[in-house]
């Protein structure tokens, strides 16, 4: 059995059709028809149940989808370590975000692996979090990088490697800006700028207050925008205040244009995700990024630096 047959398999496994299997492979379906007849024959057993609705796995299938899974990921990891060992290969590691994560962590973290790590290039996608976990799935991309949860499956790993924390945002010279914290009772006594219905950030943000006992219709709202970048500007200017992840303001608030506040009652976070092919192993570079990732308070060091102040910045190379 070769490899091409495997992947014909899986594809129409995961899949469960075998016209879009064949769309994807870019083959005839009566080709992919054949090959899994063939694959069938070899094993003596019947892997696929065929309806007009599409195709599930058998009993045997299961199994079989099992162990071919396990081939492939052997037989990828083995070409990527040869091809590793050809004069002057370069690393490439493939890399999904969600939005905050894309504009306020990544592009701090880039700029610090190009100077540590010149031998490995990064292709990224940006995206929401759907997209990047089913490029994760269909191993377009490495490692993805996500905001909040997703739902369970057992082909993803999920590891939490930051704790963002949401924080409401005012102007400095706000009279609330010679203050630290805030209640969750007195968020309605001012204007609030919030991301438009729909959006991620404003559902991440409405959850997270709910939790806390909290009703997000209570809140003022008098203008709702497309993105964080906007909302930022108009609090700027004085129209009112808002809630932010932590991240997205940092540069903002040091630089006394923006005032954190955290809320009393109880803090509220969301978790930041690595997310990886549970069933792929990553190779020695897509090790070492995740291992920095890890590291907290490396990633802090790296994400409050200033791109053109990193020459400077003391790092050890893996």
């Amino acid at each position: 059995m070769c490899e091409q047959q495997f992947l014909v398999f899986k594809t129409v496994a995961e899949s469960k059709n075998i016209t879009l299997a064949a769309k994807k492979l870019h083959m005839s379906q009566p080709s992919i028809s054949l090959q899994i007849q063939n694959l069938e024959d070899h094993y003596g057993a019947r892997l696929l149940d065929r309806t007009n609705k599409g195709v599930t796995l058998t009993r045997a299938g299961h199994v079989f989808y099992d162990n071919v899974c396990k081939i492939l990921d052997m037989l990828h990891e083995a070409r990527e370590q040869v091809n590793a060992l050809g004069e002057d290969k370069r690393s490439e590691v493939y890399l999904g975000a969600t939005l905050t994560i894309g504009e306020y962590v990544l592009p701090h973290l880039l700029a610090y692996l190009y100077r540590v790590r010149p031998d490995i290039d990064f292709k990224v996608k940006i995206a929401n979090t759907e997209v990047i976990s089913q490029d994760v799935l269909e191993k377009n991309i490495h490692i993805g990088f996500i905001e909040g949860p997703i739902p369970p499956n057992r082909d993803l790993k999920v590891e939490s490697f930051w704790q963002d924390e949401l924080v409401v945002v005012v102007p400095y010279h706000h009279p609330w800006a010679q203050r630290d914290s805030i209640s969750l009772a007195e968020l309605p006594q001012e204007r609030m700028i919030v991301r438009e219905v729909g959006s991620g950030t404003r559902k991440v943000m409405e959850l997270a207050l709910e939790e806390q006992g909290f009703d997000p219709s209570l809140l003022n709202i008098t203008m709702e925008l497309g993105s964080t970048q906007a909302i930022k500007q108009v609090v700027s200017a004085g129209l009112g205040m808002t809630v932010l992840s932590a991240l997205t303001v940092r540069r903002e608030c040091d630089q006394r244009v923006f005032k954190a506040l955290r809320i009393q009652d109880a803090p509220v976070y969301r978790p930041l995700n690595i997310l990886t092919h549970a069933q792929t192993a990553q190779t020695k570079d897509e090790r070492y990024l995740i291992d920095l990732v890890h590291n907290r308070k490396l990633l802090s060091e790296v994400i409050s630096m200033d791109y053109c102040a990193m020459d400077s910045f003391g790092v050890v190379s893996g």
